[in-house]
């Protein structure tokens, strides 16, 4: 007969000594993954909340959200007082006290006033690009998942697809220039000096010009469109195919048409993954510079986008200002002192606060879909 002593394993176990160093690694990976942001966000949360916050009513600079940026002036009265005015307050100073010298004087581009035409510029940028990629992203995705048969050509589809999403910005941006700006066709009746190509369409002076949309939002909104289409359309397919195929054929049985059933049986069923990808979606695009830097981003605007233009729609042609792009000028373009750090800092910690928020509501949204809609 076998002992039953020598059945029961004494000591450690065999690996445990290698478990323990595993877990210790990758437990100390994870966690300085989260010193490090901890770090980061502590740093903007104490040089950026209080630009934004302050110790008495209402507590908020609501100044700093509603004011346009402006030229930030630096000065000294003949009394030694140093003073900090953005431009439209610095030329109220010089007219009420004309004819009094002021001494070391010096002046900080961007830097003065608010951020209203970048929190603008961003939110306009950020809803037409979501509005574009939704659009055609979900249509491909319900194409592929749905419609197309499985071939040699839908794989390849994919797998561009899946390759587009590792291309990096810059050449999102290069490709907006190069297209959206210079050479997408237009129907006008004056065609640009520049154009490509003009085509005549047989009514009026009318003719297709294949000369861009200039930089301008519109050409900002369908790069940044082009840049989160693969995440959008990956993770809306596979939404559709996480909906149960029982769903299909029963709804296909009963006589329902395929475009029926996928709009009542398939669509409300995978919502919660396609916000999902609209949450990746909404967080790439508020925070990328380089393709709104060739396509759209102004770094100086006197007025907010919807001002001083005859039609609502002249929006679309104009340039705007953006967060990302307006930190990228502060921290890059302007000698850091000082005098920069409160538009720095309170530029970076405002755009946080709404990519957070923006998350924060496409979570929401999700978790309430996500509680009605059950199989």
């Amino acid at each position: 007969m076998i002992d039953p002593e020598k059945l029961i394993r004494k000591g450690l176990p065999k690996g445990h000594f290698k478990d323990v160093v595993v877990r210790s690694l990758l437990g100390g990976a994870t966690y300085l993954v989260v010193i490090i942001a901890a770090l980061l966000f502590g740093k903007i949360l104490i040089d950026g909340a209080p630009v934004l916050f302050k110790a008495e009513a209402p507590f908020v600079d609501f100044e700093f959200l509603t004011a346009k940026n402006q030229t930030l002036h630096v000065f000294d009265d003949s009394q030694g007082t140093r003073h900090q005015l953005p431009a439209s307050e610095y030329s109220a100073y010089l007219a009420k006290h004309e004819g009094v010298p002021i001494y070391n004087e010096q002046t900080y581009s961007y830097s003065g006033g608010g951020i209203a035409g970048p929190i603008a510029g961003t939110a306009l940028l950020t809803l037409g690009s979501m509005i574009l990629a939704l659009f055609f992203g979900v249509s491909a995705a319900i194409y592929l998942s749905e419609y197309a048969k499985q071939s040699p050509f839908i794989h390849a589809v994919r797998l561009a697809i899946l390759n587009l999403a590792g291309i990096p910005s810059i050449v999102f941006g290069l490709f907006g220039f190069s297209v959206f700006v210079l050479a997408v066709p237009v129907i006008t009746a004056t065609p640009s000096d520049r154009s490509l190509l003009t085509l005549p369409l047989f009514f009026g002076d009318y003719v297709m010009s294949f000369q861009g949309w200039n930089s301008s939002l519109m050409a900002g909104c369908a790069t940044l469109a082009c840049m989160i289409l693969p995440v959008i359309i990956t993770a809306s397919e596979e939404s559709l195919r996480a909906v149960p195929q029982g769903f299909r054929d029963a709804s296909l049985a009963m006589g329902a048409t395929r475009w029926q059933t996928i709009r009542k049986c398939v669509l409300p069923f995978s919502l919660p993954g396609i916000l999902t990808s609209s949450l990746l979606a909404i967080t790439r695009v508020a925070g990328e510079t380089a393709p709104i830097m060739f396509t759209a981003a102004v770094a100086a605007k006197d007025d907010l986008p919807w001002q001083g233009l005859k039609s609502p729609f002249d929006v679309l042609s104009s340039q705007v200002q953006a967060l990302p792009y307006h930190i990228y000028t502060l921290a890059a373009r302007i000698p850091s002192s000082e005098f920069t750090q409160r538009a720095q800092y309170g530029s970076v910690f405002v755009f946080l606060v709404l990519v957070a928020f923006l998350s924060l509501g496409s979570m929401i949204l999700r978790a309430k879909l996500r509680a009605k809609l059950k199989w």
